[in-house]
């Protein structure tokens, strides 16, 4: 069979360049690509790169599915099936609210990991008998997971290909999160096969991209002792509770960390208790980013904005403890209740759903009604961080005190955010792949001089 495999367009956010869309290749489709290789034809589309082909006569089509990118994954889906080729959605969305899709709009559903659905999808198109809805038969364990197709991916066509993932899914079940649907897992891979995947991209530099990098610390501290001797330089994302930890942040500094991504989400104990992300407390916040740059690494602070302990003054009082802090990244974010999570079902029971349109469901933009603030003042306060933040003024007040971290600070922060389009017009030419790789040697060269 000729299997395509299509990741629709992703939707920009204000402060968002075509660097973001490029930023890295989908793993998750990639891995469906490994899946089926050796028995199918199959290719990858990533409207994000170039046009979607309709006209090329697949047998079959599956489309990954994020919450805004199912409105046009519909569209997709309607022009292959117009030509008679049945189309499978799969993805996060599918699987966190599989109840909110439309009965017309795909041929077939896949919820769960691809591992444990995708070979009988295939079985049964062959045969003329696709079903509606195609789940696990049964619980996966780390070993069923398979590697992406990662000699598949072109590298001129995304800044970054040295993505590795350990786990899927996270242990904690905030209630804003994806992970708070019963139809996701938590799950740790064996350490040889990621061992293995370090090795087959076969750069000094990798990003995981796990939920939770430290889901499982007795675990992560096993990885580390086994990826110390390869002498590599890797950023992660892990929740607050890992920052207390110090010997495991010695053992991480050690194997070659340079900056933790951390989920802070607010500054206000009471919108951090309303969402039940326990494992965040705010009395350890300052004392969680002195441990991780006291080891010279950087820390990547995630907030999360409009929740119901949030007053038009969060958004000063979360600048200042920005810049008290140095902190060197901020990501910052909408509250957005995804269909399917603990959230998104309180909001609607509470009749504070705003509007329908998934395609406004990328952290950007005001789908609800806040409780202490309007949704004007929401979106003007999140726009206002960003400008704030990404300034000349505030990429100074939170430059790292270490000159070694510097480099990879300034080259973020102004190539990144502050000159982005610039950057990305660079890529254009030059190539995304080429500016990534040369951007990792650079930072590194620098920060060793």
């Amino acid at each position: 069979m000729y299997i395509k495999l299509i990741q629709p367009r992703m939707i920009k956010r204000p402060m968002d360049t075509d660097l973001k869309t490029r930023m890295s290749p989908p793993l998750g489709l990639l891995t469906v690509m490994n899946i089926l290789r050796d028995k199918h034809r199959v290719r990858l589309e990533n409207e994000n790169i170039r046009p979607v082909e309709f006209f090329d006569g697949p047998d079959l089509v599956g489309i990954s599915v994020t919450v805004d990118t199912l409105p046009r994954a519909m569209e997709i889906a309607r022009e292959f099936r117009k030509r008679g080729i049945p189309v499978v959605a799969g993805g996060i969305h599918i699987t966190t609210a599989p109840d909110t899709i439309p009965a017309d709009a795909f041929d077939a559903l896949c919820i769960g990991p691809a591992e444990g659905t995708w070979p009988r999808i295939v079985e049964d198109a062959a045969q003329g008998k696709l079903h509606a809805v195609y789940r696990c038969e049964r619980p996966l364990t780390g070993a069923d997971i398979v590697s992406p197709a990662y000699d598949l991916i072109s590298p001129q066509d995304y800044l970054y290909c040295n993505i590795v993932h350990t786990s899927r899914g996270c242990p904690f079940r905030c209630d804003f999160c994806y992970n708070s649907c019963g139809n996701h897992a938590y799950l740790k891979r064996p350490i040889e096969d990621v061992l293995r995947d370090i090795h087959t991209v076969g750069r000094r530099h990798i990003m995981f991209i796990d939920d939770n990098f430290a889901g499982d610390p007795a675990w992560t501290r096993q990885l580390l002792h086994a990826i110390t001797p390869l002498r590599i330089r890797w950023n992660a994302a892990v929740s607050l509770n890992a920052a207390l930890d110090c010997d495991l942040l010695d053992l991480m500094k050690r194997s070659g960390c340079e900056g933790l991504f951390i989920g802070f989400e607010s500054v206000n104990e009471a919108s951090i208790s309303a969402v039940h992300k326990g494992q965040n407390c705010m009395a350890k916040y300052e004392q969680a980013v002195r441990n991780i740059h006291d080891r010279g690494m950087m820390v990547n602070a995630s907030f999360v904005f409009g929740l119901d302990g949030d007053t038009p003054d969060t958004f000063r009082r979360t600048l200042d403890w920005i810049y008290r802090n140095r902190i060197e990244t901020v990501t910052s974010h909408i509250m957005t209740p995804y269909p399917g999570t603990r959230l998104y079902e309180q909001l609607k029971d509470e009749g504070r759903i705003t509007s329908d349109d998934l395609s406004l469901y990328n952290t950007a933009n005001v789908v609800f009604a806040p409780r202490q603030m309007t949704a004007k003042q929401l979106r003007d306060g999140y726009l206002w961080i960003y400008k704030q933040v990404y300034s000349f003024r505030g990429i100074l007040r939170r430059m790292p005190q270490k000159p070694d971290q510097r480099a990879a600070y300034l080259m973020f922060n102004l190539l990144y955010r502050k000159f982005g389009r610039f950057s990305d017009a660079l890529c254009r030419l030059i190539g995304y792949g080429r500016i990534g790789y040369l951007g990792e040697k650079l930072a590194r060269y620098l920060g060793e001089r």
